[in-house]
This record gives C-alpha cells, sequence and structure tokens, in this order.
C-alpha cells in the first residue's frame, strides 16, 4: 500500500475525509471500523473493505506520529499475540530477566512490530554492551512515537547523559517537568545535567527539589554528594553518600565518593577497597566502571605504587575511548590543530599583525583579559585569583566564540576568510560574544573581564580579529606534569579531551598546540604574558603583582583570599578540589614517579621543557 499521511484514526467514529482517504488507498468501501485496542504509543483499528465481489480485512496501527498497516482477515490473532508479546517482555523485565527480555524485545522488532517498551528494552542492553550511540537511536524512534510517554524521554535524556551530550539530556528533562513536576527522577537528572553543564547553584536546587519529594532518593543524595566532593567539602559528601547508600546499596556514584573522601583523608587502601569491589558488580555501566576504574588508579598512586595507578589510568582512558568513539575516533582535534598550524607556517606576518577597523564598544566593558594555555596547566588558579579583585569579574570555560567560530574557523581553511573579513562582519561576531557573555549573567561595564579557557589557544587568530586590544595570559606548567596530569584526569569529554586518552596523544597535542602558540606570537599582533604555575605557588606576591602590572590593576590583597571563594564558585573543575585547600606545591613534579612510563614521550615534550625553562630532569 502507499505510505501513510498524517489522519487521525485515533477518533471511535472517523470523519468523512478520513472515510474517502481510506477508501482511496484501499481500493473499496469501508463497511465497519471498529477501535480495537489503544495504548500510550498507539491505537489499533480493524476495518472491513468492500472491494466489490469480496471483503478484506485492514488491521490498522496508528502511532502518535506515523502508521503502521497490516492487512489480512485473521485480525484478532494479530492483536492478541502483539498484546501477549509486549506482556511477556514486560513481565521478563519486571523480573528482571533482562536477557530474555531482550530477546524477545529484539525478535518482535524484526517482525516489525514497533513499541516503546521493545524499544527501551533493546537500548537498555545496547547501552550495557557499550553501545550508547546505537541505543540512542532506538531512544530516539521511542520517543518519536511516543512523544508523551514520559518513561521513554527520560531513558533518552540519561542515554545523552551517557554521551555527554548535557543540553539535549536536558531538554528532555524539561518535557517531562512540564508534564508532570513532581517526578522525582526527573529533578534528579534534571540536576545530573545541569551539574555536567556546570550550573552547580541550579543543580543543588534540582536535587533540592527531587529530595523535597522523595527525601531517600539515591540519585539526588548521590548528587548533592558529588557537588560537595567536587567543592572539596568531604565531610558532608560522605554524610550524602551514605545516605545515598542506605537506600540502595552500592550505588555507583555514592560508592566513588565515598572511595574520593577516603583519598582525602588519608585512607587510600580503604578507598582502594571500596572500589575494587564496586568493579566486581556486573550491573556497572561500561562509563561507570571506567570512571571507577581511574579512581582506582588514583588511590593506588595515593600508596605509591605508580606503575598499578599507570595501568589503571590506561584501563580507564582505553573504555573511554571506546565508548566515545563514533563520537570523536574519525575527526580529530590534533589534526585540525596540524592543518592550521600549517595554514601559519605559511602565512604572511605582515597581513595578521595589521589591525582591524573597530566600530563604538558598546559593552562598556574597562579591560578584557583571556587566560589561555593547556587542561591542567595552571588556568583555574589564575582566574580565581583574579577574580578576586574589586575591577574584576570573570567567566570560567564558557564557550564565549561559537558563533565566530561557526563563522570564521570551523575549519583551519576558513582563516582566509577570517583574515578579509568586513569591519562589519567582525563587529557581529564581535556584538555576539558579549550577548553571550550577557546571557550567563555577568555584567561587564566598567569591569576588566577576565575569559578563562585553557584551549581558547586555538582561537588566537579569532581573538586578535575581534579583540586586537585584550590582554593575554599564558598559563604554563612543566610539560611532564601537564601530560601526566592531562592522563590522569577525567574530564567531560570532547574532541579535545579525546586526544588526553593516551600519553602518547596527550604529548602529541601538547605539542602541536604549543607550536601554534609559538607561530601565533610571531604572526599575530597580541600583547601576552607568560606566568609559570611553579612561579605563582611559590613566590605568590611577587608574581601577582608582575601580573597585575600587566594588566593595569592594582595589587589588591582580596586576592589572595582565593580558597574561600572556590568553596562558593558555581563552576566546578578538576582544580576545583585542589583550590579550596589554597596553595600548595604538591603536584609540582609529580612526573618524577612516573618517569619510567613517560619514557616514550620525553623527546616529544624535551624542546617545550627547555623553552619554558624547566630542568631536564
Amino acid at each position: 500500500m502507499p505510505g501513510w499521511r498524517t489522519v487521525d484514526f485515533r477518533r471511535r467514529r472517523p470523519s468523512p475525509q478520513t472515510l474517502d482517504w481510506v477508501e482511496r488507498v484501499g481500493g473499496g468501501r469501508v463497511v465497519a471500523w471498529r477501535r480495537m485496542t489503544g495504548g500510550v504509543a498507539s491505537v489499533v483499528h480493524r476495518l472491513t473493505i468492500d472491494r466489490g465481489g469480496f471483503r478484506d480485512v485492514l488491521v490498522l496501527r496508528q502511532y502518535e506520529h506515523g502508521f503502521f498497516a497490516h492487512v489480512g482477515s485473521d485480525t484478532a490473532a494479530l492483536v492478541r499475540d502483539e498484546v501477549a508479546t509486549l506482556r511477556a517482555v514486560h513481565e521478563a523485565a519486571r523480573s528482571g530477566n533482562h536477557a530474555h527480555a531482550a530477546a524477545l524485545a529484539e525478535a518482535a522488532l524484526a517482525a516489525g512490530l514497533e513499541h516503546p517498551l521493545l524499544l527501551n528494552v533493546a537500548a537498555l542492553v545496547l547501552e550495557q554492551q557499550g553501545r550508547i550511540s546505537e541505543a540512542l537511536e532506538l531512544l530516539e524512534r521511542a520517543v518519536r512515537l511516543a512523544p508523551s510517554d514520559l518513561g521513554s524521554r527520560n531513558a533518552l535524556g540519561l542515554c545523552f547523559l551517557q554521551l555527554e551530550r548535557p543540553r539535549e539530556a536536558l531538554e528532555q528533562f524539561e518535557i517531562i517537568l512540564k508534564a508532570n513536576p513532581d517526578v522525582p527522577y526527573a529533578h534528579a537528572s534534571h540536576g545530573n545535567a545541569q551539574v555536567m553543564l556546570g550550573e552547580i547553584a541550579a543543580a543543588e536546587t534540582s536535587f533540592k527539589r527531587a529530595l523535597e519529594i522523595e527525601p531517600g532518593h539515591a540519585i539526588a543524595l548521590a548528587g548533592r554528594a558529588h557537588i560537595a566532593s567536587s567543592r572539596g567539602d568531604y565531610p558532608a559528601a560522605r554524610d550524602w553518600a551514605e545516605k545515598a547508600l542506605q537506600g540502595v546499596p552500592g550505588f555507583p556514584g555514592a560508592v566513588m565518593t565515598l572511595a574520593a573522601a577516603d583519598l582525602h583523608q588519608r585512607r587510600a587502601s580503604e578507598a582502594e577497597g571500596r572500589l575494587r569491589a564496586l568493579l566486581e558488580d556486573g550491573r556497572l555501566t561500561d562509563l561507570e566502571r571506567a570512571y571507577a576504574t581511574g579512581l582506582l588508579g588514583d588511590s593506588l598512586d595515593a600508596q605509591s605504587n605508580p606503575a598499578e595507578a599507570f595501568a589503571a589510568y590506561g584501563a580507564c582512558n582505553a573504555a573511554l575511548g571506546r565508548l566515545y568513539a563514533d563520537l570523536y575516533g574519525d575527526e580529530r582535534a590534533v589534526d585540525y590543530a596540524r592543518v592550521m598550524l600549517g595554514y601559519f607556517e605559511r602565512a604572511k606576518p605582515g597581513a595578521w599583525q595589521s589591525r582591524p577597523a573597530m566600530g563604538p564598544d558598546f559593552s562598556g566593558v574597562s579591560g578584557h583579559v583571556f587566560v589561555l594555555g593547556f587542561p591542567r596547566s595552571g588556568t583555574t588558579l589564575l582566574e580565581v585569583i583574579l577574580e578576586g579583585h574589586s575591577r574584576v569579574v570573570s567567566l570560567e570555560e564558557q564557550e564565549l566564540f561559537a558563533d565566530g567560530v561557526q563563522q570564521f574557523m570551523r575549519r583551519p581553511q576558513d582563516l582566509d576568510g577570517l583574515l578579509r573579513a568586513t569591519p562589519q562582519a567582525l563587529e557581529a561576531a564581535r556584538a555576539a560574544y558579549w550577548r553571550r557573555v550577557a546571557q550567563l549573567g555577568v555584567d561587564v561595564a566598567g569591569k576588566v573581564f577576565v575569559d578563562k579557557h585553557p584551549l581558547n589557544t586555538l582561537k588566537l587568530p579569532l581573538i586578535a580579529r575581534l579583540f586586537p586590544d585584550a590582554k593575554i595570559l599564558l598559563a604554563c606548567r612543566d610539560p611532564r606534569d601537564i601530560v601526566l596530569s592531562c592522563f590522569r584526569h577525567r574530564f567531560r569529554m570532547s574532541a579535545p579531551i579525546y586526544e588526553l586518552l593516551s600519553i602518547e596523544g596527550a604529548a602529541r597535542y601538547y605539542d602541536t598546540v604549543m607550536q601554534l602558540m609559538v607561530r601565533f606570537n610571531a604572526t599575530l599582533a597580541q600583547t601576552i604574558c607568560l606566568v609559570r604555575h611553579e612561579d605563582l605557588v611559590t613566590e605568590f606576591a611577587r608574581e601577582m603583582k608582575r601580573i597585575c602590572a600587566f594588566l593595569g590593576l592594582e595589587w589588591d590583597p582580596a586576592m589572595a583570599d582565593f580558597a574561600l571563594r572556590t568553596q562558593r564558585r558555581t563552576v566546578l573543575t578538576p582544580s576545583t578540589a585542589q583550590l579550596v585547600r589554597g596553595l600548595n606545591t604538591e603536584g609540582i613534579g609529580q612526573w618524577r614517579r612516573y618517569r619510567a612510563e613517560l619514557e616514550p614521550v620525553l623527546p616529544v615534550l624535551k624542546p617545550w621543557i627547555e623553552r619554558f625553562y624547566y630542568e631536564p630532569e
């Protein structure tokens, strides 16, 4: 039969227009129409069609979007079989026999029966196998079939979270909450998406609301534990995590938070025991197992066992590499950086050093500073210190250049367009940048605005064209410590972070980005100040006075109180828990304990060790 158009078959008595359409498509006259069964996802109708000499039966299944048709005479048997299949899948899933439920669901889907329950069960199996992108496709089909099915939407949102796509996850949870604002799991999942986006105050509100509705909700309790742990408030983190485990023993997020608290309290062997027990749990998702393995590496590191720790970090990162290969394995960030490097090696410096025409600045900002570098190079420390100045406001790791990148840097080949851009085009990109700052609630009028994002280093050509008067602070740290720290940390996944999942990849990407930085310094007319992390933590007052002089700011003693401010921050980074302890030198020279493991990449890092004045050994 021809493809179905959008006609409302859910009515018990069809309209004349609908009957006319069915008769034209079916090739006969409808003499009987009966609604047989209906549910959340679909409605089944039995139509008897007189074809002038014989009668036929048409069974129509209508979903909330689209139709699927069966033609035959044994209508009742067909519907009974489908209902029986759905009941069998539901019972198997409810009883915990997921393998049997999955087998039934996959067989039914292969036979042509589409239903959100079947798609959800099949997606769950794919998630357990680490095939998250395939699971996402099934869940998107389920939501298209039944937009009002809140269970499918929640599963889709959770799948987006596993793929570290929090904006899309947030949309699903918000639809659920609009339909039913008293669903605790949606508030808790909403909070987890907000944590991933760095919206910590909003996430706390979501977790609190979930706990108002259901005081023992484990996901919300674990969410509050995670926030407290990330802020370095380990007593509170332990309290929230233990409450979560009272309701759901073995809840992975809560166990990992307790292990992090153990590590902070120098109980590394207890942390190791918790994590090894957790890793024996066959219910862990591949993502949870990867994170637990990485944290196990931290516990082994704390017990001065670098070889085993390095192996655990490697296992964690290999698992993450497999999970995110579909998203980031083909178009590599390092390849983008290399093509850009080739472009600037051929570029004529004079063309890029000419100052672009500037229109009036309506932002009202009195100064503009970019804090750049590489992940784990000390950019967060610099930013939290600077934001303590009464004249400074800041934003941390927000993608403020999205519009400009899309227009001028989506591909390295687009750089010619940036160089030739009209004043009007540059002004539009500049205005889009300031709109994003305003949308994030930052008032820059009369202030020095600090935009901190380590890998905005790659966007220096765009910065130079949009903000030629901006000042650049380039955070620097021993390259060996940077590469090791990047390899050991679990970041929110992205194309650049995917490069850091092997020690060789991290060294290779660092080398390429630093080569670009050197080339930019020779080609662009930007004012750059190098800040070595080791100098900042050992000679704080001297270094900060030098930095303030560069930025045109007077030294403010309040800048030294960054540890207290860090506890109240609404943005969490891998550095937050360290910064609440104030200045410390624990991170300096960590690479020495891993010298054997770093041996293969030391030749790659050697030029930068020398260039930034670090001791060879």
